[in-house]
């Protein structure tokens, strides 16, 4: 007999406080994920591109590579760009939560922070990149083409690279072409998120998308006062 051996995602914890890596590991672990962890932004870096985690826990505030930087360097990376990245960070400032959006963050967790939210919500990014290799489908409009059991998405034959939550924000609204779809329900849809937290988080995401689709965001139409629609071809 041939056994089994289920493989735990990987999570890489980035934070100097001691006690923070120790209750999220704590917590994590228990929910059956494996953790590694680093103290400061360049091991981060070296982390992220040696174990190739499944999802990264990013403190803001790091000794001397900051997590902004972490984060953009991540996102400039091709071995690194897919991998879904939740910013933990004790600054509640809206500017601060917008700019690690911009950077390719999918998500962010203001300390302090219930351990119990937290690990709900690297799941559901976590299932959400697994489960996007599932579906056999392949959309094509104009010289916009997503292959979903591949990840990929090309622009006239150019690869365009997307992290996990743009990823899923574009074929949500691809699978729906045509319909408007609300900041709410992209929030419920896209982000798993059954109470309405901050939508601005939905506008800063298609800022993104826009940005590197270039011409093919034309298909993106934004519906004032609404939210967003895939404009059919």
């Amino acid at each position: 007999m041939i056994a089994t051996v289920r493989v735990m995602p990987k999570i890489l914890v980035v934070d100097d406080e001691p006690d923070v890596v120790e209750l999220i590991s704590f917590n994590l672990k228990g929910a059956g994920f494996e953790v590694v962890s680093a103290a400061d932004g360049a091991e981060a870096l070296k982390a992220a591109r040696l174990y190739a985690p499944n999802l990264i826990l990013l403190d803001l505030m790091l000794p001397e590579v900051g997590g902004l930087e972490v984060c953009k360097l991540l996102r400039r990376d091709p071995a690194t760009a897919g991998i879904p990245i939740i910013m933990l960070t004790a600054k509640a400032a809206e500017i601060d939560r917008v700019l690690g959006l911009e950077l390719g963050a999918d998500d962010y967790v203001t300390k302090p922070f219930s351990p119990r939210e937290l690990v709900l919500r690297v799941k559901k990014l976590v299932q959400r990149r697994e489960g996007s290799g599932e579906k056999a489908e392949r959309f094509e409009t104009g010289d916009l083409a997503v292959d979903i059991p591949r990840h990929l998405v090309t622009v006239a034959g150019r690869k365009v690279d997307l992290t996990a939550t743009e990823f899923k924000l574009l074929t949500t609204l691809m699978e729906r072409r045509g319909r408007v779809q609300s900041r709410e329900q992209l929030l419920q849809d896209v982000w798993q998120y059954d109470n309405i937290i901050d939508t601005r988080t939905v506008d800063t995401h298609m800022r993104r998308l826009r940005e590197k689709l270039g011409g093919a965001a034309r298909y993106l139409d934004t519906v004032r006062g609404v939210g967003y629609r895939f404009a059919e071809d």
